[in-house]
Parts: structure tokens; C-alpha cells; sequence
């Protein structure tokens, strides 16, 4: 009987007609496995996408790489995807060394790409030679383009960055252009200069400059930078734009 009843058991494994019960490979019974419900991982959120364009505040120079700049340490602060454009000794109608301003730039550098979800526009600093009419122009002209070109981006535009508390007349008018530019444009203005993101002068050896700008006076050390990026992100959270996302 037992001989028959072993091979009754290996006929029927052979149909694959064995009663399903008992445990899996896992802990769980063959029926409770079946039973249980689907289990959906809950959804990533994107991280958002944001250009830069700007001088070599945003970009870097000699001294400063780009991914030292205070652009990119305030995409590492806030989790972003970030680009930069521009070009150190550029501005909205200074072309620097390159014959290039901020308008050319940003159709050769990031015009062309899928639409982020904020372009930020920092400069002015090396504008200051130029009337604040033609530079208040320039930008204008450039955010009309950036909206033109990605309807539902998000825009910042940020007035001149200046490596001491006390800038020249010259600087502060292109400033008082720039606001009224984002004004008009119905866009943030975000004003270092009236924020006193820098203090005293690193020549004096007076204020946060002697930590945060080099001997030139001009340029941010890379503690700087991360300073910068620090104060940003402050203004940015404050205008709800810390994440961004484009309308669609």
C-alpha cells in the first residue's frame, strides 16, 4: 500500500495536481501570497529645473569653477537641476572679452533646451559703464525672449552683486533700472546691494568681505560663494520659489 501511495503522490507531481498549501521560499503560504494585494511604491517627485545666466559671480572665472559658483551651491542647498549661461565680464550690454552679452548668450547656451522650470537672471555689475536706459533695455528685451521662448517658466531677475557695502552711484543706478525692469515685467527682484548680503570692505578689513571676498576686491572666496548661495536660497523660500515648478 505505501509503495502504491508513492507513486499516486508522484503521479500527481508530475500533473502538477499537489493540494497548494504550506510555506514559500519567502515565509508566506502559496494562498497568502496570491491573496495579497499589489503593493505601489509611492511617486518620486521630480526635482526641479533651473537656469542661471549671469557674470563670473554665476559662472566662475580663472579663479572660480562653475560648480563652485554660488548658482551652483544654492542648486546643491535646494536639490535642483541647474544650467549656467553667461560669461565672466559679461552683462545685459557688456560683452566682456567675448563679444558676447547676456542676449547671444542665452541663445546659444540655453535657449535651445526644454524649457526649465525657473531662469534666473543675475547681473549689472560689469553694466555700470553703460546708461541704466540701455542696460533696463537689454534686460527687458532678454525676458521677453526667455518668456517667449518657455511660456509657463518662472523668472527671477537679480540686481548687480558688489564686493563691498558701498557701491558707486553708477552701480545703484543700473540697480534702480533693474528693479524697475522686474517690475514691469511682473517677475522678483532679488537687490544684494539693499539686502547687504556683503558688508565692510575687504580692503579695510572691515565687515564679512574679509571672509567672503578675495584681495580684488571684487570676487567671492569660495566660503563666499556658499555664503551667497545661503542668502539666495532665504529670498527664494521667502518668494515661494525654493521649488519651482513651470506651469504648464
Amino acid at each position: 500500500m505505501r509503495s502504491l501511495r508513492v507513486r499516486r503522490a508522484a503521479a500527481l507531481l508530475a500533473l502538477g495536481t499537489l493540494p497548494l498549501s504550506g510555506c514559500t521560499a519567502f515565509g508566506t503560504s502559496v494562498g497568502e501570497a496570491a491573496s495579497a494585494p499589489a503593493v505601489t511604491p509611492p511617486p518620486v517627485a521630480a526635482s526641479p529645473v533651473v537656469m542661471f545666466i549671469g557674470d563670473s559671480y554665476t559662472v566662475g572665472n580663472r579663479t572660480t569653477r562653475p560648480e563652485t559658483t554660488y548658482a551652483s551651491a544654492t542648486g546643491r542647498l535646494l536639490g535642483w537641476h541647474v544650467f549656467l549661461g553667461g560669461r565672466a565680464g559679461t552683462g545685459f550690454v557688456s560683452t566682456g572679452t567675448g563679444a558676447q552679452a547676456f542676449g547671444p548668450l542665452f541663445e546659444a547656451q540655453l535657449g535651445w533646451r526644454p524649457a526649465p522650470d525657473l531662469l534666473i537672471v543675475s547681473g549689472g555689475h560689469n553694466d555700470t559703464r553703460f546708461p541704466p536706459v540701455q542696460v533696463a533695455g537689454a534686460a527687458r528685451e532678454l525676458l521677453r525672449l526667455a518668456a517667449q521662448r518657455w511660456p509657463g517658466t518662472r523668472q527671477v531677475l537679480i540686481g548687480p552683486l558688489w564686493g563691498h557695502e558701498a557701491p558707486p552711484p553708477t552701480a545703484l543706478a543700473v540697480r534702480d533700472a533693474l528693479s524697475a525692469v522686474a517690475a514691469e515685467s511682473k517677475i522678483p527682484f532679488v537687490d544684494p546691494i539693499a539686502e547687504q548680503w556683503i558688508t565692510g570692505d575687504q580692503s579695510a578689513g572691515t565687515g564679512n568681505a574679509t571672509t567672503y571676498i578675495r584681495p580684488d576686491g571684487v570676487h567671492p572666496t569660495p566660503a563666499g560663494h556658499r555664503y551667497l548661495a545661503t542668502r539666495l536660497v532665504q529670498d527664494l523660500r521667502r518668494l515661494d520659489l525654493a521649488h519651482p515648478v513651470r506651469a504648464r
